[in-house]
């Protein structure tokens, strides 16, 4: 076990204990467990009724006792995972686990068995990025070939493509007045009643480049299979705003928040205008890969340079104390505590 202050905020980096490891739960402010150092975490999501915590990596899944941060499973394809490299968990309201793999589909963990849908089954793609649950027990899943809806009561996908500004969606996110908003390559789609809106950099999404970004028009668009998703142009970030890569609907009622690709983060507000953040602002990086908020409003954002908190007025920046600089995804606890998810590691934060 190695240890570092940098910073003020104290640091342990140490190896994720097995089953038969024993662990006490960590007392610092920023605590690393390591999964290996080619390993990317691309997905995190609590689950308060099992006291776990799901960790999605490029190497399959780790199910996490949040009391005691030992491993309660590993599970892989050997266990009835479609695929090992999982970008998105989602846990439904009735228990069930979600899983959305790369080039797997769709796999999911109810009472210890696994179900897996493909394409032949009507589900619209086998690259799944973003999971939502709608109050009538239904899913919502974001593809990379559009949007599937799946009402498990009759095991039916309903797709939607052509609607979509942009068909590789990678956020979704469901507000009070029952609408569906998609993040995607291409801008932000809406669907509310049947009707469907959209909107991209031209209409508000994403901040101005005012540090001169180099651009990227970086899209997977039309090519149906994984493409380059450097975010680096030369030795620089880069701008590419009207690109989604998280959705965050807002708990204040205020309106949703996307992170984009370049452009920071944007919310579209419940007055139906824009306003954005970027690192001029307080943010951490321009780049924002993952949203999460606590119960009284404070946001977290994922960047490409680290994690930020902000209550509205003020931004507090995790930098040099995370193992890796890009922030896949976020997780909060009723708590306060942070999960954060990085290349190689789990990172445990106390902010108070």
């Amino acid at each position: 076990m190695a240890a570092c202050l940098a910073l003020g905020v104290l640091t342990i980096a140490m190896s994720w204990p097995s089953l038969a490891q024993e662990l006490k739960p960590p007392a610092e402010k920023m605590v690393s467990f390591q999964v290996g150092r080619n390993v990317y975490v691309r997905s995190l999501a609590l689950d308060p009724s099992r006291g776990s915590l799901w960790v999605g990596t490029s190497v399959g899944v780790l199910e996490i006792d949040t009391a005691t941060q030992e491993v309660k499973q590993t599970f892989t394809r050997d266990h009835g995972l479609a695929s090992e490299y999982v970008f998105a968990i989602g846990v439904a309201p009735n228990g069930d686990v979600w899983f959305g793999t790369n080039a797997g589909g769709v796999s999911r963990y109810r009472d210890g068995q696994w179900k897996t849908y493909f394409p032949m089954h009507g589900l619209a793609d086998y690259w799944v990025y973003a999971f939502a649950f709608p109050a009538d027990g239904t899913v919502w899943i974001g593809t990379w070939d559009g949007a599937s809806h799946f009402d498990p009561s009759v095991e039916r996908f309903t797709n939607y493509r052509e609607e979509l500004i942009n068909i590789w969606v990678y956020g979704i996110g469901i507000d009070a007045e029952k609408r569906v908003w998609f993040g995607t390559e291409g801008g932000v789609s809406m669907l509310k009643d049947g009707q469907w809106r959209s909107w991209d950099n031209d209409d508000g999404l994403g901040a101005a480049n005012t540090q001169d970004l180099p651009p990227s028009a970086n899209t997977g668009l039309g090519t149906k299979s994984r493409h380059d998703l450097a975010v680096v142009v030369g030795n620089s970030e880069s701008y590419n705003p009207s690109y989604v890569f998280s959705v965050q609907v807002d708990r204040l009622g205020r309106g949703v928040w996307f992170g984009t690709w370049g452009g920071g983060v944007s919310l579209f507000g419940s007055d139906g205008t824009w306003r954005s953040y970027n690192a001029n602002d307080g943010l951490a990086g321009n780049i924002v890969y993952s949203i999460a908020q606590a119960e009284d409003g404070t946001l977290w954002f994922g960047t490409n340079r680290g994690l930020s908190r902000f209550d509205g007025s003020n931004w507090t920046n995790y930098q040099h104390g995370l193992p890796a600089p890009d922030v896949y995804a976020i997780t909060l606890g009723g708590d306060g505590k942070v999960w954060a998810a990085t290349k190689g590691a789990v990172t445990w934060i106390d902010p108070n």
